[in-house]
């Protein structure tokens, strides 16, 4: 790989992370339409670590709230009914279901799952079911001639049935195309979160997730054609880039529907379908060197 290739694809790493379009996708479909190698699921686990420290960074005094009172309840029972307490566990249990299932598919993850026909199915699927929970949590937000404005639930209402189901949600991520933010932001509107509510819990969710991942697959990094100093140079990038893209999506979701990236997803899966059926690209383009 070289450092101009690292550059282009730490710089959509950094930007598709948290948006709800996939950034394992992103980064799998620059490298066919460049006609690069793909760069393989270790290079894409590591460089999500730049974008999940811009999360802590960002997130920074939320998460010193809740690993300080965790940490504090094992010891003092009145602590455990604090809400930052309990956001501790819950992070723990909401990340049980991709803990199992990424070692258990690794396999698949590497290989089959990395096909574009399968890549554009994921696009299109999840952005009609994001389309949906959108949907729904404007009407609720809005009300109408014949309905009330429903108030949608917040942080505080979250209990373990639902963040085991958040976890789920973002367990579906490993397959490229989903998007873990698009995957538990969807699954917390269709259960009556708000837009912001499901995009925190989203966030803070993946932390454990991306950083253990990272952490494993830096085994893998230097090998094949992708060496460390590209892969810490793209990370680098996805960093800077990711922070500001986190910034700015929080206060897009605050007023903005997610429309946009559904019409997005929809249209990018159909442009790879035609592509892949009209033999412009292979399904599996570039994994054969990757």
């Amino acid at each position: 790989m070289s450092w101009f290739e690292s550059f282009i694809l730490g710089l959509v790493q950094g930007l598709t992370e948290f948006l709800p379009i996939s950034s394992s996708a992103h980064l799998r479909l620059t490298a066919a339409f460049a006609g690069w190698h793909d760069p393989g699921a270790a290079f894409t686990a590591i460089t999500q670590i730049g974008t999940e420290t811009a999360v802590l960074i960002y997130f920074r005094k939320d998460i010193a709230r809740i690993v300080s009172a965790w940490f504090r309840s094992l010891t003092d029972k009145s602590m455990r009914s604090d809400h930052d307490a309990q956001m501790g566990w819950l992070v723990i249990v909401g990340s049980i279901p991709i803990g199992v299932l990424g070692i258990t598919l690794k396999d698949q993850i590497e290989g089959p799952f990395r096909d574009l026909r399968l890549i554009a199915t994921t696009l299109i699927v999840m952005g009609i079911v994001l389309g949906i929970a959108d949907r729904l949590a404007a009407r609720d937000e809005a009300g109408g001639r014949h309905r009330v404005v429903r108030d949608r639930k917040t942080l505080k209402d979250l209990g373990v049935k639902d963040g085991l189901i958040f976890g789920v949600c973002q367990a579906m991520a490993l397959i490229p195309g989903v998007s873990r933010s698009g995957a538990t932001i969807s699954g917390g509107l269709l259960m009556g979160y708000t837009r912001e509510s499901a995009a925190r819990y989203s966030f803070l969710l993946a932390i454990p997730a991306v950083l253990a991942s990272g952490a494993y697959e830096l085994k893998d990094a230097g090998e094949g054609h992708v060496s460390w100093g590209p892969t810490i140079f793209a990370t680098i990038i996805a960093f800077f880039v990711g922070y500001a893209v986190i910034a700015w999506f929080m206060r897009f979701i605050t007023t903005k529907s997610f429309m946009p990236f559904v019409i997005y997803r929809i249209l990018l899966g159909i442009l790879l379908f035609i592509l892949v059926g009209t033999d412009v690209l292979s399904p599996h383009a570039g994994e054969s060197a990757g």
